[in-house]
């Protein structure tokens, strides 16, 4: 791994590490929400955000500089054997009456297994080639397409042993899904209708909306020009003159 971290990609990885840590440098040390945090002695969001960018970083590395499948020799069983793979999948992957002829690949002078190709990039064949991903510098393959996933034990003790980890982390991020979907789905709703979060839960201690209808919203322009407002024109809204102008229309 050490040496796959100084091949073409490593000005690539630096250049991504170092931009994760000057942002989050800057974040501490600008006039934000972890600054103010950390002033005021409440460590316990500073230091989450800290080890989510440094879990971060560790992933991305581990994906940019591990094995995606490289063609190491010409004899096919041998592949397999380094692959660490089952007897099943050794099975499924080689069949045992198959009739096709591997080629030679031209640049490295190896038998490619059928789906392999040889990346320019990296400089050797793929097995079942996907593509070559320029954001971590390195061939998605067969062994990096997929992360590992629920393995298969003879009894439930030790099916949760092993993959006790995998469920916590579906669970926790399945839980946060849909606590972000909701949040989603309640600020377009409240884009749509052109109203604040405050708006909405403070309507009736509000002085300019505690006299309008329930349904009443003097800002409501309707949806499409709600959502254009928002997403697409950026400027400073004069909203009393929209508040005024829509009570003398219902006037």
């Amino acid at each position: 791994m050490v040496r796959n971290m100084f091949r073409t990609g490593f000005l690539v990885r630096a250049s991504h590490t170092l931009l994760t840590w000057v942002v989050t440098l800057i974040l501490f040390l600008h006039d934000t929400d972890l600054r103010r945090y950390e002033e005021q002695g409440e460590l316990l969001l500073p230091v989450l955000f800290f080890l989510v960018v440094v879990l971060s970083v560790l992933f991305y590395f581990a994906v940019s500089l591990m094995d995606p499948g490289f063609v190491l020799t010409d004899t096919v069983e041998s592949v397999v054997q380094d692959l660490q793979t089952s007897d099943e999948e050794k099975d499924l992957m080689i069949p045992q009456t198959s009739t096709h002829r591997l080629r030679r690949c031209g640049f490295c002078l190896l038998q490619q297994p059928m789906r392999a190709k040889h990346c320019q990039t990296c400089k050797r064949c793929i097995r079942r080639f996907d593509h070559h991903c320029p954001w971590i510098e390195n061939c998605v393959g067969e062994r990096n397409h997929r992360w590992s996933g629920i393995s298969a034990s003879d009894s439930w003790d030790l099916w949760f042993r092993v993959n006790g980890f995998l469920l916590a982390a579906l669970g926790v991020v399945g839980v946060f899904s849909v606590v972000v979907v909701v949040l989603l789905g309640c600020h377009l709703y409240l884009v749509s209708i052109n109203c604040t979060t405050w708006e909405f839960m403070a309507r009736h201690r509000i002085s300019y909306l505690k006299n309008c209808g329930h349904e009443e919203n003097p800002f409501d322009r309707g949806v499409l020009c709600n959502l254009w407002d928002f997403f697409c024109i950026c400027r400073t809204v004069m909203w009393e003159q929209m508040y005024h102008k829509q009570s003398q229309n219902e006037a």
